[in-house]
């Protein structure tokens, strides 16, 4: 059954390349980063050491823009580029077709490789969105600042081990999941796939991996935001989260969480939604079709 579905496809759409994960990918980011970005702006600041009021309330809520956009379509260039690579290639290799635990090895890999794109914008978005209003330091000049004062891997690069352990364990759910619900999508509902059932599967997978990878957020947020030659600058995210513990508890754990799922769950429909969409503009076969390839 899987081949001939995967020949009808064949017939039907142009082969899948390298150049349809990059532009797919690409399209997908930046729609996430500018449609979502003010439920971004306002977990950021529920996370912020300032407290949500102090780090900007309500206030300029697509400030930091310019940073997220700029670096969403590489990165999710990139992400998919590798993801869709990895699993392409651990299937033809291992002969195991639709697994669960190739789609965690591609997603892992493919995250580590797309945090040296997302960390230094991470770092200037974040900043920007808890800046005071009067402050109109832009991305560049964050950026740089972070450079001169801290270096390459403290400043540029500050917060890139919590950011790969908070989005590896997020993608070892996300994606699997994401990847099950497409396969089995049709047999369950009986409406054959499309870019919106893609989107409804992102969505649910989303929502899930983001609520439970909230504290791991919490952690990443605290350190890259902390200021040079602050004690919280120097700790790793078990150390953060204790210390968060302590001073909120459990809220203080899971600060963010509602505009976090919220942020992803719908992140989560346009990114897949829009990736898909975009791979049968292209005419490529769509990730069903590649899966069974």
């Amino acid at each position: 059954m899987e081949a001939n579905s995967s020949t009808a496809a064949t017939q039907n759409h142009t082969p899948y390349t390298f150049l349809h994960s990059l532009v797919a990918g690409g399209v997908a980011g930046v729609v996430v980063d500018i449609a979502l970005f003010p439920i971004d702006t306002i977990k950021t600041r529920l996370q912020s050491e300032l407290g949500f009021i102090r780090a900007g309330g309500f206030r300029g809520v697509y400030k930091g823009l310019a940073p997220a956009a700029a670096g969403s379509a590489p990165t999710a260039a990139l992400f998919f580029c590798s993801y869709d690579s990895f699993k392409r290639y651990l299937s033809t290799s291992t002969g195991a077709i639709n697994s669960p635990y190739i789609h965690m090895v591609s997603a892992s890999c493919a995250e580590i490789l797309a945090c040296l794109i997302r960390v230094p914008i991470e770092i200037a978005k974040q900043r920007r969105q808890t800046i005071g209003n009067t402050q109109r330091t832009t991305a560049l000049q964050i950026l740089w600042r972070a450079y001169k004062t801290e270096g390459l891997r403290r400043g540029l690069y500050r917060g890139y081990g919590t950011t790969v352990m908070r989005e590896i364990p997020f993608s070892l759910i996300q994606f699997p999941l994401w990847e099950y619900f497409k396969l089995h999508w049709t047999d369950v509902t009986g409406i054959e796939s499309t870019p919106f059932t893609v989107a409804l599967c992102g969505a649910v997978a989303g929502g899930i991996a983001a609520g439970l990878t909230t504290p791991l957020d919490v952690a990443k947020t605290r350190i890259m935001l902390a200021e040079q030659g602050t004690a919280t600058k120097k700790l790793n995210a078990r150390i953060v989260l204790t210390s968060v513990y302590r001073e909120r508890g459990i809220s203080g754990i899971f600060a963010g969480f509602t505009p976090r799922v919220l942020w992803i769950t719908l992140g989560g429909a346009f990114f897949f939604g829009f990736y898909d969409l975009t791979l049968r503009l292209l005419g490529a076969d769509t990730a069903s079709d590649k899966v069974n390839a």
